[in-house]
């Protein structure tokens, strides 16, 4: 681990993680991480070094010039950066990696080790799935936790999903194992327009944390991408029959179910969320 001065005095922070690869499909989840590190203008405080963690034929380094034009190397890697968002009275750590190619248990140690380093007092993983949802419906968040009881404090129900997991996954067993609260969120994308990126599911994925963390996010132009993609994706659909048949019985099927994004409840967060940032708004205008 190399690190730039881990910082001890952090207000009751939380750690978001997420992870480029399997468990990002069209890169929502490590888009929403980025996206607030470059919002919250948040400093980096650690990185783990590469060597112990990646095939290099398969996560291959990249060749770029700095800001003063000169070539250099950049290897990849995982990074923590450290941010106290606006009007917030608690610091956030915000994690940024890719799936590492080898020693999951040891890398999942070493970033638990940071987190408790930096007095961190809950993990929420982010991650995104290719699912069999229509695009034109609000994007599913599902989501797993450690303790029921925190899932009820946090509304998220405990996941019945079995099968392949991702690191996210090692990292909540490995959290679960030292005691350490923490939580996963899952943004389901459309799998017939997998191709990066997806911003609606970013959206969506910001909008659940919005509830967690009890934090405004801005959004900015991200609604209008989010509806510029749904339109493109429209625009696909109206050419290709298939295609249009398919997300028809998609939305058929999800219209009469009795999933959560139809409930009255998702539609008060929904309803309610809106109103906070039209109040934002109001203050900073």
């Amino acid at each position: 681990m190399s690190d730039r001065g881990l910082v001890d005095d952090l207000v009751d922070p939380i750690l978001i993680a997420a992870f480029e690869g399997w468990n990002d499909a069209a890169d929502a989840a490590s888009s929403t991480v980025e996206r607030l590190i470059e919002q919250w203008d948040a400093e980096l405080v650690a990185e783990l070094d590469p060597e112990d963690y990646y095939d290099f034929q398969r996560t291959r380094p990249t060749v770029g010039t700095d800001d003063d034009g000169a070539r250099v190397v950049v290897w990849p890697t995982t990074r923590l950066y450290v941010a106290r968002p606006p009007g917030s009275d608690r610091d956030l750590v915000l994690l940024h990696g890719i799936e590492p190619n080898l020693r999951w248990r040891q890398f999942c140690a070493e970033i638990l080790e940071m987190a408790e380093t930096l007095g961190v007092r809950l993990v929420v993983a982010l991650g995104a799935l290719l699912a069999d949802v229509p695009h034109s419906r609000p994007i599913p968040v599902t989501g797993s936790v450690s303790e029921p009881e925190l899932g009820e404090r946090l509304g998220i129900e405990p996941s019945s999903y079995e099968g392949p997991t991702g690191i996210t996954g090692v990292l909540q067993d490995v959290c679960a194992q030292a005691d350490m609260p923490s939580l996963s969120l899952w943004a389901a994308v459309p799998h017939y327009v997998a191709e990066t990126p997806c911003p609606k599911a970013t959206l969506a994925l910001l909008g659940r944390l919005e509830d967690i963390l009890e934090i405004a996010v801005d959004v900015g132009e991200l609604v209008e991408e989010a509806r510029a993609w749904e339109r493109g994706v429209d625009e696909l659909a109206r050419k290709d029959a298939e295609v249009a048949e398919y997300v028809e019985a998609l939305e058929a099927a999800l219209d009469t179910s009795e999933l959560p994004d139809a409930s009255g409840d998702a539609i008060a967060r929904e309803f309610e969320r809106y109103l906070k940032r039209r109040q934002r708004d109001a203050d900073t205008g």
